[in-house]
């Protein structure tokens, strides 16, 4: 690729964007009708009529219901699908939508919405356009709210989402060379106002932009940082999952035959309970991820707020001294929908049981 951030992407560069993918059977494209995705989608029909043998294209359009606009943008993308000899789809958002928090609600649901289209079409990926400025804002929003070396990270180029294989091809692209390609095309594409509208976080952040650059904070070195976090995160996981087959295994020494990573499958061990005291020894972000896993894989709402598992951790290790210094100490407590309990030495997560309902007053 270019260093030039204002040059279009050539034919050559698009081969390599999409490399990855080539022996994919279908891949939707996740296209709104704005400068990113069209680029997306004009990009990926250049790159597939070029190959001999490649995956099948479809592209997909989401309309969130939130805007009159957004009808007629689908049809302009359906337009210019069929021009590139695409099959296209648009699907809905239906139903009522949140008072509070509906960016991320419409988020949620437009990956669950591209994922249904997948499976339906047999692909096995979803592409979308997510830029290096998109990164930049990405880690800007996850270092306010606090986030660890995880979120940190951002977003990562390949990941698996709603049963299927999500990817961002555009991750090290900026917005600018998206926009020159298709201006040099001469393709027209949508303004979606609401990517200014700064009763949003991300448009406000991105607005700070420019002055955050001024000091060295460029969306090149932003997208940079998240790059390095997420080689540090990868290497704290694979830390994890050899502390995951020595607590599975009892604390048996790594030398051990079973604790191959090859011969290892949480699945076939009861992963549920491990011993505390080999819990404990072990360096706290290890530990707080180790609960993580074992929450996650147990519960039954959704992922754990970072926060209360890193306060359900600080129960743990205050249980866990009070017990070594002689007194009996058992703790109870519920988080994502697992039961996280300590008793007898042994730390146990499990399936938390249900709600009760409150009784109706008659």
């Amino acid at each position: 690729m270019s260093d030039d951030d204002h040059s279009p992407i050539s034919a050559q560069d698009a081969r390599r964007l999409f490399a990855a993918w080539k022996a994919a059977p279908a891949i939707v494209l996740a296209v709104s009708g704005g400068p990113d995705s069209i680029a997306l989608m004009w990009l990926a029909a250049r790159w597939r009529r070029a190959l001999a043998r490649g995956p099948r294209l479809i592209a997909v359009t989401v309309d969130h219901g939130l805007r009159a606009e957004a009808a007629a943008e689908a049809r302009d993308v359906k337009r210019l699908a069929r021009s590139l000899d695409l099959p296209h789809r648009t699907v809905r958002w239906t139903g009522a939508k949140p008072r509070t928090g509906l960016p991320a609600a419409a988020r949620a649901a437009r990956y669950r919405l591209l994922a249904q289209a997948a499976r339906a079409h047999g692909a096995t990926h979803v592409l979308t356009a997510h830029t290096r400025d998109d990164q930049a804002e990405t880690l800007l929003m996850r270092m306010l709210r606090g986030s660890g070396i995880a979120g940190l990270a951002a977003m990562a180029r390949e990941s698996e989402r709603e049963g299927v294989r999500l990817a961002r091809p555009f991750l090290n692209v900026s917005k600018s060379q998206l926009i020159a390609t298709l201006k040099k095309a001469k393709i027209a594409f949508a303004d979606d106002p609401t990517n200014r509208d700064t009763s949003f976080t991300r448009p406000r952040l991105r607005g700070l932009m420019p002055v955050l650059a001024t000091e060295g904070g460029d969306v090149r070195n932003l997208a940079r940082l998240a790059s390095r976090l997420a080689r540090a995160n990868a290497a704290v996981e694979v830390l994890v999952d050899g502390a995951e087959r020595y607590l599975a295994l009892g604390g048996r020494e790594a030398s051990h035959p079973e604790f191959g990573a090859k011969a290892f499958d949480a699945k076939s061990f009861d992963a549920k309970t491990f011993d505390a005291k080999a819990f404990a020894a072990m360096p706290e972000e290890i530990r707080l991820r180790l609960l993580l896993r074992a929450i996650d894989r147990f519960g039954h709402e959704g992922p754990a707020e970072l926060g209360k598992a890193e306060a359900l951790l600080s129960a743990l290790d205050r249980a866990t001294t009070e017990k070594t210094a002689g007194r009996r100490i058992r703790l109870k407590q519920t988080l994502a929908g697992a039961l996280v309990s300590l008793v007898d030495g042994r730390i146990r997560v499990e399936p938390a049981p249900p709600r009760r309902r409150p009784a109706l007053k008659p």
